[in-house]
């Protein structure tokens, strides 16, 4: 079933002519930006949100710089600390009671996929090492986490660049976290992007050149992908990148896919996955973005440039400067959407 489901998808992509017009994207100028990141070329690559709840407007955000190590930024772009660390691509956090823990694929080793795992001080705004850890053989490229909800438990997914997705849950509650295996799961083809529903415990991830997929998240539940977007050259664009969530209610909101291949961002309606629209960055005092690796969203008030949320952007080509990160009002997407 999950051959023919592939065949299905990769037929669709392959059916798709060159000069296949995308969909209509309206562009939505960028209200802040990030200081670019130090290393040259193809280096900034994804981000993460931590939403201060006392203090919306000093909320703070991640960023990786996969050739040097990692970086945070206040909510005018400012870089305000830089931990350095040999090939980190994606990131994610958590917050468990309190404490933030930060935990970023590990790529420094080609041979066996690590993560790495950090707890971010909320009032200096830096992260501190907890360390590397092996998840299994392979490349790590892609990284998300999910807490589940009857018993707080914390997982993490490990995209492989092969395809293969590792399930690791993460023990922090000693003085040494514990990084251990539990389940893995497969693709036919390189994968990135991901995100879990923690409402629903549902992971989704982004085959690059076929289209999303969904698994169940709980390492109980079968590894069996279902499909539930394509590549189409029209409203989702190879390679499809990064992943974020804009839930709504129980089970509503919207799945927002990176569609790289046409500097665009492309919106499905949850828990249906019917297209919503797209949208590009653009067009404003700030530059736009193009060939975006990561993304994340993060809903919620974080002070008057952002009053319903926050969609953060890696930029591909941020030139004369180096990459970097684009900072976007959610409630402009909404407007221009009609969401």
């Amino acid at each position: 079933m999950r051959a023919a489901l592939l065949t299905l998808l990769l037929a669709g992509c392959a059916s798709v002519p060159a000069t296949t017009p995308t969909a209509d994207a309206p562009v939505i100028a960028a209200s802040a930006e990030t200081d670019p990141v130090d290393s040259m070329a193809d280096a900034a690559d994804d981000p993460a949100i931590w939403r201060n709840a006392a203090n919306p407007a000093a909320s703070l955000v991640i960023g990786t710089d996969k050739q040097a190590g990692i970086h945070v930024y206040d909510l005018k772009g400012k870089r305000l600390s830089f931990t350095p660390a040999a090939r980190l691509n994606n990131v994610d956090l958590r917050d468990m009671g309190g404490r933030v823990i930060v935990a970023a694929s590990d790529r420094a080793d080609k041979a066996t996929a690590h993560v790495a795992l950090f707890t971010l001080d909320t009032v200096a705004r830096r992260l501190v090492p907890m360390g590397r850890y092996p998840v299994g053989a392979g490349e790590a490229y892609g990284m998300c986490l999910w807490t589940r909800a009857r018993d707080k438990a914390l997982f993490g997914f490990v995209v492989l660049k092969d395809g293969r997705i590792d399930q690791v849950r993460i023990d922090v509650s000693g003085t040494t976290p514990r990084v251990e295996t539990v389940r893995s799961m497969k693709l036919g083809t390189q994968a990135e992007g991901c995100v879990v529903d923690d409402r629903t415990g549902t992971l989704y991830v982004a085959e690059e050149d076929v289209g999303l997929w969904r698994f169940a998240a709980d390492p109980a539940a079968p590894t069996t992908a279902t499909p539930i977007a394509r590549v189409d050259g029209r409203t989702l664009v190879a390679d499809a990148e990064g992943l974020a969530l804009a839930p709504r209610g129980a089970r509503g909101g919207y799945l927002v896919a990176s569609s790289q291949g046409d500097n665009a961002y492309t919106l499905y309606r949850l828990p249906d996955m019917t297209y919503a629209g797209r949208f590009r960055i653009g067009g404003g005092q700030i530059d736009g973005t193009s060939e975006t690796d990561g993304i994340e969203l993060a809903l919620g008030d974080f002070g008057p440039d952002y009053p319903e949320g926050l969609f953060v952007a890696q930029d591909g080509d941020n030139a004369p400067d180096t990459q970097n990160f684009k900072y976007v009002s959610w409630a402009k997407v909404k407007a221009a959407l009609g969401l």
